[in-house]
């Protein structure tokens, strides 16, 4: 079997069983690697060949896309082994690739505490700020998703995202009544159009004014830490797992949702 013959199976196996954003990310390494070793067939291709491949292809890239480049080499030719019974060892599980393309170890993440989070919403004086940060910290959206919402997908408690990160053509996000109320006096005040954005500012206007916000207070955040704090928030006042992945965050696998769980501090746990 041609590594190109691989290519086309693995494709067809991409479309029934993975999100297109995820078939998307693989572009770049199937296209490169046809056109390398279309024509060779899989059996003969060894690690120092899949070393000096990965080098030239990321040679240039940031190493949190070098790690995401060997993985999906490794998830492919291990498809091609289980898929074919192949008895051959997959030549991504060299040692000196697993060392060259490593995932550092995970360094657990700082999760805000209530009265941090509390004093940065209070300390966004613009209504449409303050909407922002409580979206993300009280609703846990995305801030991708919430810079895309349009009037009409406001209704009532319920926020309908479109284009969502699962592949969706949409999902529906929950508010509470007294973030529901602010958000339809603050669009009344504007009189937004119906197809207008609620939040008509780009990402990076958005992460900085989270980043001065929480400069304030002598804190460092990104606009994903208040959707972190929404998840952990949500878990240590009783909120079942199962709904916090599936409603709050809306993760496919609740894997996903542990990771953003965070560790019980010691003042917490007194």
């Amino acid at each position: 079997m041609t590594i190109r013959e691989g290519i086309t199976l693995f494709g067809y196996h991409q479309r029934s069983d993975l999100k297109p954003r995820t078939v998307q990310s693989y572009h770049p390494l199937l296209q490169r690697l046809e056109a390398q070793f279309g024509d060779r067939s899989f059996d003969s291709i060894g690690p120092d060949e899949v070393y000096q491949f990965l080098e030239s292809l990321t040679e240039k890239l940031s190493k949190s896309t070098r790690r995401l480049r060997y993985a999906q080499l490794k998830a492919f030719c291990n498809f091609l082994i289980e898929k074919f019974n192949l008895n051959l060892r997959n030549p991504c599980n060299a040692p000196l690739l697993a060392k060259a393309f490593k995932t550092p170890r995970s360094v657990p993440r700082r999760i805000l505490d209530r009265e941090t989070v509390e004093e940065l919403i209070y300390k966004a004086k613009n209504l449409r700020d303050r909407l922002i940060v409580e979206l993300q910290a009280r609703c846990g959206l995305r801030i991708g998703e919430l810079l895309k919402i349009k009037v009409t997908d406001v209704s009532d408690r319920k926020l309908v995202l479109r284009t969502p990160k699962s592949g969706k053509e949409s999902e529906v996000a929950f508010m509470p009544e007294q973030i529901a109320r602010r958000l339809t006096e603050y669009i009344q005040q504007r009189n937004f159009s119906p197809d207008d954005r609620v939040f008509p500012i780009c990402y990076s206007t958005a992460r900085a004014m989270i980043k001065k916000l929480a400069g304030g207070l002598n804190v460092v955040l990104t606009p994903h830490d208040l959707r972190r704090y929404s998840a952990t928030h949500a878990s240590r006042n009783g909120v079942p797992l199962e709904i916090i992945s599936k409603v709050l965050l809306r993760h496919q696998d609740l894997k996903t949702t542990q990771v953003y769980l965070g560790r019980v501090t010691e003042s917490e746990a007194i």
